[in-house]
């Protein structure tokens, strides 16, 4: 076989040049500490490791998700534990209020000063922001102060009823707040049946208690009122226009008056026409609740009549508040279920986090002492080539002609 100069010197070059590609592509890979980081290294590895670096980033955004979320409801946990705290001092004011013998009006009118202040600081819960200047209970309307109005005007929800959602997982979303309206406004009236209440204007000394349920499937929800047409005798008619008369009877003080599977006990010496609400339950906003207790609180007292408002008042707004308080509670709850939610949603990613890791290294990640290994192989195998070139690019028969 011949072999002209031009082809030998072509061959040589052209193995060398792929020894050294070889080598510059293994001396590329130890640099970087990667097996694979173009497509041409491995095809079928390179789309596998696309995918897991996809699901890395995905979880990094649960992650970020799950941290604000985590961090919006820990602040709401602390705004329920605040609103407790205020929440028990207004009780304990109104309980001193009832205690007609105890406490004078002036009494009276410094518990009623005291709650007001309560009634501000409840507000200023309710319109607590969090670390990145977002109100908690605004809903999806996060840069709306919640709760507008208060030093003696009503106090009104203005934001919306939404809940923002985030998600943590790639199946699972929670809720990082709840809405104003859910919180604070949509508390069910009296016992959530009906609700009692005397009538402000009435001339006798009559009170109410607020009454019990002893046959729900005969009560029909409406408004009911129970009209006095004599100090020993008394009509019930419902909200109809005009009223149906459902019930008449003869009063006895302290005998509880049942109609429609509920039962409410009148006390004292109601006057002829004096009227008492027996009311289907609607909800009540706690800062409605409150101010009408400063109200009450306000008005004089120390005769019958003003004695009887006061305890019918003080006793149906100490159920109101004994059910915002059992409503608070039940948010609350849902406020830790939130959060365990979080807690097992991130033990989970972090479990499979590790594992991702654990696959990409696999698959992406340089055997050092294979690679280092197969990069002495290659430059010995260069430099074998580059020497054989040398010496026989050498021979010549002019080297032996004398």
């Amino acid at each position: 076989m011949r072999m002209s100069t031009l082809g030998f010197s072509m061959g040589s070059l052209s193995a060398m040049l792929e020894q050294q590609s070889g080598l510059a592509k293994l001396q590329n890979q130890v640099a970087l500490g990667l097996r694979v980081s173009t497509p041409a290294d491995d095809p079928i590895a390179y789309v596998h490791i696309q995918e897991l670096q996809r699901s890395q980033s995905e979880s990094e955004q649960f992650s970020k998700n799950s941290t604000l979320a985590k961090n919006r409801l820990s602040q709401e946990e602390q705004a329920f534990v605040d609103i407790t705290n205020t929440m028990t001092r207004i009780r304990e004011l109104m309980v001193q209020g009832g205690n007609v013998g105890t406490y004078s009006n002036a009494d009276r009118e410094s518990m009623a000063t005291e709650l007001a202040q309560r009634l501000d600081e409840l507000q200023d819960i309710a319109n607590r922001q969090d670390g990145n200047g977002e109100y908690l209970f605004a809903g999806f309307s996060t840069k709306t102060k919640p709760f507008s109005g208060g030093d003696g005007t009503p106090i009104n929800y203005v934001a919306d009823q939404g809940a923002r959602q985030l998600q943590i997982s790639s199946t699972q979303k929670v809720a990082d707040s709840h809405n104003g309206f859910q919180v604070f406004v949509d508390i069910p009236e009296g016992n959530g049946t009906f609700s009692t209440a005397v009538n402000m204007n009435n001339n006798g000394s009559g009170a109410i208690d607020v009454g019990s349920v002893v046959d729900r499937p005969n009560w029909v929800p409406d408004d009911y009122t129970i009209t006095f047409t004599s100090p020993t005798a008394y009509e019930i008619t419902d909200g109809a226009t005009p009223a149906n008369v459902v019930q008449t009877g003869t009063y006895t003080s302290g005998s509880a008056i049942t109609f429609n599977g509920v039962s409410v006990t009148v006390t004292g010496a109601p006057a002829a026409g004096d009227t008492f609400q027996v009311n289907q339950s609607r909800n009540e906003s706690i800062f409605d609740t409150v101010r009408d207790v400063v109200n009450i609180l306000r008005q004089p007292a120390g005769n019958a009549i003003a004695n009887a408002k006061l305890a019918s008042t003080l006793q149906g707004k100490l159920q109101q508040m004994d059910q915002a308080t059992d409503h608070f509670l039940s948010v609350r709850a849902q406020v830790g279920v939130r959060l365990g939610s979080i807690d097992a949603a991130d033990a989970t990613r972090e479990a499979m986090d590790i594992d991702t890791a654990s696959a990409l290294s696999d698959l992406r990640d340089l055997d050092y002492a294979q690679a280092l290994t197969k990069m002495n192989q290659q430059l010995v195998g260069l430099q074998a080539a580059q020497m054989s070139y040398s010496k026989i690019s050498n021979l010549s028969l002019f080297n032996y002609l004398s």
